[in-house]
C-alpha cells in the first residue's frame, strides 16, 4: 500500500483546513423582531464578529403579530397573531440569506402571548392571558403548523409563559393573576400534558409570574414576575420535574421608586373603568422578558416602567442569583435576545422605533454601549438562530 509523500501530506492537510475553514465561515446569524403595531417580522443578519446588523427585508404576518419561536431544527419561525381570528403563521428560513417565508397559517384557541415548542419539533405549545388557557398543537413533519389545537387546558388567572425542560419530559407554565407556576408531565408521542404532583408551585403572595428561563444544565427554572419584578429561582427535580423555591432576588433597585404593579388587561381589552394611575401613587413595576446565557454564567430581565435592562451572575453549582446593575435600553423593553454565541444581547422597545445590541463582557456579564438599528412599530419579541 502506498502511503502520502510528506508533500502530499501537508498538502492534504492544508485543504481539510480550508474545507473546515469555509464551513465555519459558512455559519451565519439571523435576528427577528415582531412589529405589533405594523403587523410585521423585521429580519437582519448579524456579524458576529462585530455584533452588527444588515437589514434583510420585512415579512408580513398580521396585526398584533408578538410571540415566536424558531424550530428545534432551525428550518422554520412561528410567529402567533393576536388580533382575531388568533392564529399562528409558519415560515420557512432560508439558510443561505435568512429570508423568511410563509408556509402554513393554524388556528388558535384564543390570543395568545407566548409560543414555545417541544424539544423534538412534534408540537406547539402556547399560552393565553385573557382566555387563561394553554393549548398544544401538532407541528407535522415537515415542521409545519396547520391543525388546530389537539389539546386545550384551562389555568388559573392570566397563563402568560409555556416553556418544556431540556429532557422533553416536564413543561412549565406562568399563571400571572393566580399567581402560580404550573408543572405537568409531558408525552412526546402523544402531546399530552398531565398535572404533576403538586399541580403548582407559588411565589409569596403578589409577584406575578410572567416568562421563565431555564438553566443550561436544566438544574433551576428562573421566573421572572412581572409585578414584583423578582426573579424566582426554583430548583427543578430531574426525575420528578418538580419544582423546589430556592429564592427571590428584586431587579429593581429600591431607588427606582416603583411600588409592586397590578395585573394589566389583556391585549385588545378596554381599560378597566377608574384604572388609571392616580397623580400621588407611585409608578408600578413592570417586568418583561428574561434571558439567560448559553453558558448560564449570566441572567438578564426587563422592566418597561424605567426601560431598563438588569444583570445577574449565576454561582455556579448552586445557580443562585446575585443582582449587578441596571442598564438603559429602548424605550419599554418587551422582549429581548441573547445570540447563540452569547456575545451579544438584543432588545426592542414597544415605545422605540429602533432595537439596541450590546456587547456582553465574558467576564462581568455587562453591556457595553449599544449600537442602534431602525426597527419597526411595536417592535415586540426577538429571536436569534445561528443556521449553517
Amino acid at each position: 500500500m502506498k502511503t502520502l509523500t510528506s508533500g502530499a501530506t501537508r498538502l492534504a492537510l492544508a485543504l481539510l483546513l480550508t474545507i473546515g475553514a469555509t464551513l465555519m465561515c459558512a455559519a451565519k446569524t439571523f435576528v427577528y423582531v415582531s412589529n405589533a403595531q405594523d403587523g410585521n417580522i423585521d429580519a437582519y443578519t448579524m456579524d458576529t464578529s462585530t455584533g452588527s446588523l444588515t437589514p434583510i427585508g420585512k415579512a408580513e404576518a398580521g396585526k398584533l403579530v408578538m410571540p415566536m419561536a424558531v424550530s428545534p431544527d432551525k428550518k422554520h419561525l412561528y410567529a402567533v397573531v393576536r388580533s382575531q381570528p388568533p392564529h399562528v403563521l409558519t415560515y420557512s428560513i432560508d439558510p443561505a440569506a435568512g429570508v423568511i417565508t410563509q408556509k402554513a397559517s393554524a388556528p388558535l384557541p384564543d390570543s395568545m402571548p407566548y409560543v414555545s415548542t417541544d424539544r423534538t419539533g412534534r408540537y406547539l405549545f402556547t399560552a393565553s392571558y385573557g382566555g387563561d388557557k394553554l393549548a398544544v398543537s401538532p407541528i407535522d413533519e415537515n415542521g409545519l403548523v396547520e391543525a388546530e389545537a389537539i389539546q386545550v387546558i384551562p389555568t388559573g388567572r392570566n397563563a402568560h409563559s409555556i416553556l418544556p425542560d431540556r429532557s422533553n419530559k416536564f413543561v412549565y407554565a406562568a399563571t400571572l393573576g393566580a399567581n402560580q407556576v404550573l408543572q405537568f408531565t409531558f408525552d412526546n408521542n402523544t402531546g399530552k400534558l398531565t398535572p404533576n404532583v403538586p399541580a403548582a408551585v407559588s411565589p409569596g403572595p403578589g409577584h406575578g409570574p410572567r416568562h421563565m428561563a431555564l438553566s443550561p444544565d436544566n438544574k433551576n427554572l428562573y421566573v421572572l414576575n412581572e409585578l414584583s419584578g423578582h426573579v424566582t429561582q426554583y430548583a427543578v427535580d430531574s426525575g420528578k420535574g418538580t419544582l423546589t423555591l430556592v429564592e427571590s432576588i428584586s431587579s429593581v433597585p429600591a431607588d427606582a421608586g416603583l411600588a409592586w404593579g397590578t395585573p394589566q388587561a389583556p391585549v385588545g381589552a378596554a381599560p378597566t373603568p377608574g384604572s388609571a394611575l392616580p397623580k400621588d401613587e407611585k409608578p408600578k413595576v413592570w417586568a418583561a422578558d428574561i434571558q439567560i446565557t448559553p453558558n448560564g454564567k449570566f441572567l438578564y430581565s426587563t422592566e418597561r416602567t424605567t426601560s431598563k435592562i438588569a444583570l445577574f451572575t449565576v454561582a455556579p453549582g448552586t445557580g443562585r442569583l446575585a443582582y449587578v446593575a441596571n442598564f438603559a435600553t429602548e424605550a419599554q423593553p418587551r422582549g429581548i435576545g441573547i445570540d447563540p454565541s452569547g456575545q451579544y444581547l438584543v432588545a426592542s422597545g414597544e415605545k422605540s422605533d429602533h432595537l439596541s445590541v450590546y456587547k456582553i463582557d465574558q467576564s462581568t456579564g455587562k453591556l457595553g454601549e449599544p449600537s442602534r438599528y431602525p426597527v419597526g412599530s411595536g417592535a415586540n419579541w426577538v429571536e436569534i438562530v445561528d443556521v449553517q
